[in-house]
């Protein structure tokens, strides 16, 4: 057996291997007697077919199957002993492989295409300067937490007259053209609307200060903008009915109903955080701005990230990739989709390369290793994230395992989970290597920040 390796340019070479007879000889003839051992032909017991016949009808297809086996293992332990920086996988090159019969041939040439990785380096030292955002939790934020939470708390209460952003109930009847009750017209009893959302602001003012047993006579098209949907909905009728809807209706108020934030009181501070957790709004204000400089952190975390990536791209520069190559890998995995994907996809998916073997490299120089608890807190971690969306702070940290888990068991959450977990393990490494400067912002100077990042 010959392996021989030719740099074609700086990016691609091509890897070529002979297999000769005495490679392979000895292992298909040990598969074709184990095969026989069990082997079941009509007319013989199985495991006594004789070997000619086993020989006849299945050595061809044993010999290119030990064949195939030695190509992938030998190609495979040479780009792994001699520590090739490949892309994608070899690629079989049609042109210098020469055409073959498995029957008749004893001796095999095989030629593979090797995309080469770039050659570059993005290791960090404490001449490489950069700057990690730390956000300001203030008053105002805190506040603003706070009135989040009482407005998630607060309940709909029942009140005699209307101002602004109450929802009304009670009964519609349709008017004709002189504003009388029209026989066998449209009556829905207890209709529920809300005023602050209708579009025509004359027919919004006829709600301001009614009571409870008020007329109001407004037209619904009007006060809808003539919105198909809406109408059929407040009216009970078809979209093509609503769309023909041009009249007026009367609306006597059954209910007012206002929407009331809950107080700031223990049973809120249970509600949110699990019953006595804290005991005061003191502590409960406390607790809110940990938990925002928490998320902040990871806010933080994120844009330096970002910065960090920008940084290592700008110093590398331009790169040469063997792009031929990686086209042709690209199509290979996306059959279905088709040349113009890989046309449209190609140019963004480099920069996504570049840095994956930058990280690669810094990762290697500075020691980082990824275990499976690390990844499992990063699950953890948004699973809280995403149920202190719905208010919900305080959850058991067997319920936070379990959900983070789950969603370990999906391929594509858990690709995700991890690339995000080495390049957070990655960031805390880097800012002991570099030269950091902490820089204390306002939240909306972050978010101006990141936006014109």
């Amino acid at each position: 057996m010959k392996i021989s390796f030719e740099n074609v340019d700086k990016v691609s070479a091509l890897l070529t291997l002979n297999i000769e007879k005495a490679d392979y000889e000895d292992k298909v003839k040990k598969a074709l007697k184990d095969f026989s051992h069990k082997a079941s032909l009509p007319g013989f017991r199985p495991g006594k077919v004789p070997a000619s016949l086993i020989q006849k009808r299945f050595g061809t297809e044993v010999k290119a199957e030990e064949i195939n086996k030695i190509l992938g293992e030998e190609v495979n332990k040479y780009i792994r002993e001699n520590k090739i920086n490949m892309l994608a996988e070899p690629l079989p090159n049609e042109e210098k492989t020469p055409q073959m019969d498995f029957e008749t041939q004893d001796d095999f040439t095989f030629a593979f295409d090797i995309a080469l990785a770039p050659e570059f380096d993005a290791k960090l030292s404490k001449k490489d300067k950069l700057t990690y955002y730390e956000i300001k939790v203030d008053d105002a934020l805190v506040d603003q937490q706070v009135q989040s939470y009482c407005q998630r708390g607060g309940q709909h209460v029942k009140t005699e007259s209307f101002e602004k952003g109450d929802m009304v109930k009670g009964t519609l009847t349709q008017l004709n053209t002189k504003n009388n009750t029209l026989k066998d017209g449209i009556t829905v009893e207890d209709a529920v609307m809300l005023p602050e959302y209708m579009k025509d602001n004359k027919e919004k003012e006829k709600f301001e200060g009614a009571k409870l047993g008020d007329v109001i006579t407004f037209n619904p098209a009007k006060a809808y903008a003539g919105n198909a949907t809406e109408l059929a909905s407040l009216l009970h009728i078809t979209k093509e009915e609503a769309e023909e809807m041009k009249s007026n209706f009367n609306f006597q108020i059954s209910e007012i109903m206002r929407y009331e934030p809950a107080k700031l009181d223990q049973d809120l501070f249970d509600k949110v955080l699990g019953e006595g957790v804290v005991k005061s709004e003191k502590e409960f204000r406390e607790f809110i701005a940990n938990d925002i400089k928490k998320n902040f952190a990871g806010e933080a975390e994120y844009q330096f990230t970002q910065d960090l990536r920008d940084y290592i791209l700008g110093r590398i520069g331009k790169v040469e990739f063997p792009e031929a190559l990686l086209k042709r890998f690209m199509k290979l995995r996306n059959q279905d989709k088709g040349e113009e994907y890989v046309e449209e996809n190609f140019e963004k998916s480099l920069p996504e390369l570049l840095w994956h073997l930058a990280k690669e490299q810094i990762c290697d120089q500075l020691e980082v290793k990824v275990q499976h608890e690390d990844v499992l807190e990063t699950a953890k971690h948004y699973t809280r994230l995403q149920f202190a969306q719905y208010g919900m702070m305080n959850l058991p940290e067997e319920t936070v395992t379990n959900y983070a888990a789950e969603m370990l068991k999906n391929e594509q959450q858990a690709q995700g989970l991890v690339e995000r977990t080495v390049e957070n393990l990655m960031a805390a490494k880097v800012k002991e290597a570099v030269t950091l400067k902490t820089k204390e912002v306002s939240m909306d100077e972050f978010r101006k920040l990141s936006e014109k990042k």
